[in-house]
Formats: structure tokens, sequence, C-alpha cells
């Protein structure tokens, strides 16, 4: 039996973000693991973690939940932690999968010592709470209930 792959389309603000290949590990109808390699080609260093070429990310995105998690892994697999980002409940078809970015974003360190809220200040400019206040409130709950999950050492994905 053969892999089956598909696109995982980010969109922010109406555009595509990124686009890229992953590798379905799992779908049960609810939540769609994929495996993925780094796509952003170089270097990213953010201060607190850097993704680089030959990192492979592990990506679960839920039909019917406003975040998606990526546990991060370094080439040889070690684990770097876990990038959360906050996006409306993902689309998926048979080829691609499409979430919308909503700003907001949580980083959580391998070890847990290190609970990072990011982008608070992007997700207040992009007008989300009067545009679509519900919306924005679901935002903000879902960034809640993953720190809160990080903080206990909760399982996140």
């Amino acid at each position: 039996m053969s892999a089956r792959w598909v696109d995982v389309v980010l969109v922010k603000a109406g555009r595509t973000k990124i686009r890229y290949p992953a590798e379905v590990v799992s779908d049960d109808g609810t939540l769609l693991t994929v495996r993925a390699a780094w796509a952003g080609g170089a270097v990213r260093d953010f201060g607190f973690v850097r993704f680089e070429p030959g990192d492979v990310f592990t990506e679960h995105y839920g039909r019917d939940r406003w975040y998606s998690v990526k546990e991060v892994r370094a080439a040889d697999g070690t684990l770097k932690g876990w990038y959360c980002d906050i996006t409306r409940p993902a689309v998926v078809g048979a080829a691609e999968v499409v979430v919308e970015d909503l700003d907001l974003d949580l980083w959580v360190s391998a070890d847990r010592t290190r609970v990072l809220r990011l982008d608070e200040d992007e997700f207040a400019a992009s007008g989300l709470a009067d545009r679509d206040p519900a919306a924005a409130a679901r935002a903000v709950q879902a960034l809640d209930a993953l720190e809160a999950l990080a903080r206990q050492g909760s399982a996140l994905r």
C-alpha cells in the first residue's frame, strides 16, 4: 500500500501563507495527523527555538477544534517542542487540508519549562474581534485551553 499525501495549506487574511506536502499518518474522521519536513527552507530562529532543514513536524488537525498542534523534532529525532497554531477548524479534503491562521500561537518547549503565548499583538491588530467577535472569542478560548494543557503536562495533539 502506498503512502497517502495531502497538501497542507495555511491561509491568513484570505491569502495562502504556505503550502507544503505532508504524509498522512492517521485520520479518524475528526483528527487528521500528518508528517512533513520543515517547509520553511532556510533556518528560522525564533529566539526560543530554531526550525531548520531536517526538522520533522508531526501535525494534528481537528475538524472540530480551533487549533492545530505541531510536534517538532530535530533530524536526529530529538524533541524540540510543540508549536500550536490557533486556527479555525480544519477543512480536510481528499488532496489537501486547509486551515485559517487566526494569528495567535503557543510554543511549548520539550521539557515544558517554556510555555509562550505568541503574536497576541498581531491578533489584536487583525481586527477579528470587530469583524467576527464569536471567532475571536473561540480563538482566545483555544489559546487559553492549550496553555492550561501544556502547564498541566497533558498530551498536546
